[in-house]
Order: structure tokens, then sequence, then C-alpha cells
């Protein structure tokens, strides 16, 4: 009896034209020739939301990723205290994980902050030496440079 009067809302709705210009119409859809996936609506989450993957990594490997990821993220950071404080953090994290280990055995070690900061120092002096002197091709290379003026002799009269 009910599905007679959902039947009848959707016909009258239709009538009224709410269906019509909808996102997606006419468009094919998406994933129907692919074989079944039971994940599929957890990746079309992820990628709908533009969320990384590694969301539904367990903890210590998303430890592991972040502690792989390490030189990239400091890189631009401006100070070295910047750079302890966001080691301190992760450090944090890792030892909170290491009290109470969920999921896979995996090795994850906390970071060597002083490392990390000796490389981020060499990092920084690279990129301003990088900066400062333009890389010239080896004198061997360079062609001669010619004078645009002919040379003239003066004949003697």
């Amino acid at each position: 009896m009910w599905e007679a009067a959902v039947e009848a809302q959707i016909r009258s709705a239709q009538e009224r034209g709410e269906f019509d210009n909808l996102p997606g119409a006419g468009k094919p859809i998406p994933g129907r020739n692919l074989p079944y996936d039971e994940s599929w609506w957890i990746k079309s989450f992820l990628e709908r939301e533009k969320l990384p993957g590694d969301l539904l990594l367990p903890t210590p490997l998303q430890l592991r990723r972040r502690i792989e990821r390490l030189p990239d993220e400091v890189r631009d950071l401006p100070t070295e205290e910047a750079v302890r404080a966001f080691c301190a953090l992760l450090n944090t994290e890792v030892l909170a994980w290491l009290r109470t280990p969920t999921g896979p055995r995996v090795v994850v070690r906390p970071v060597n902050v002083d490392e990390v900061v000796r490389r981020w120092r060499e990092d920084r002096q690279a990129r301003a030496a990088a900066a400062v002197s333009p890389v010239l091709p080896p004198a061997a290379n360079r062609t001669p440079r010619r004078d645009w003026r002919p040379w003239r002799r003066r004949r003697a009269a």
C-alpha cells in the first residue's frame, strides 16, 4: 500500500520536472564494465573527498610512511626549532604506538632528531649555494666570443 504512495510521489515529481537536469544525467555509470570490487565504496569516497589512501593503512605503516617522508616535510620549515618540534611531535606518536601496539608487527623506531636537523641544514646550505652561484658550462665547452666589428687594416698610402 505504501509502495503505491511512493510511486505516486515519484510520478508527480517526474511530471513537475524535478528529475530533469540532475548532475550526472546522461553520463555512463562509472565502473559499470569493471569487475566487482568489495571496497568500491571506500575507494570512491577517498577519490571524491580527495583524501590520501594512506588513511586506510594500519597505524605502524602510517608511522613508517611519515618517517620516510620526513625529509620532504621538514625541507620548507623556516627554523631549526620548527624542525625539532615537528620531529618531537612525530616521536610522541611513535612512542604512543609503541606503548600500546595495535595492528601488524612492524618495526617502528623514533626519529633521530639531531640527524634530521643535520640533513635539514645540509639541504638548506646546498639550496642556498645553488641559488647564489649560477651554473656555467666548463671553459672547454664555451664557444669563443667573436668581435662584431671586422678587423680593418690601414693601408699605407
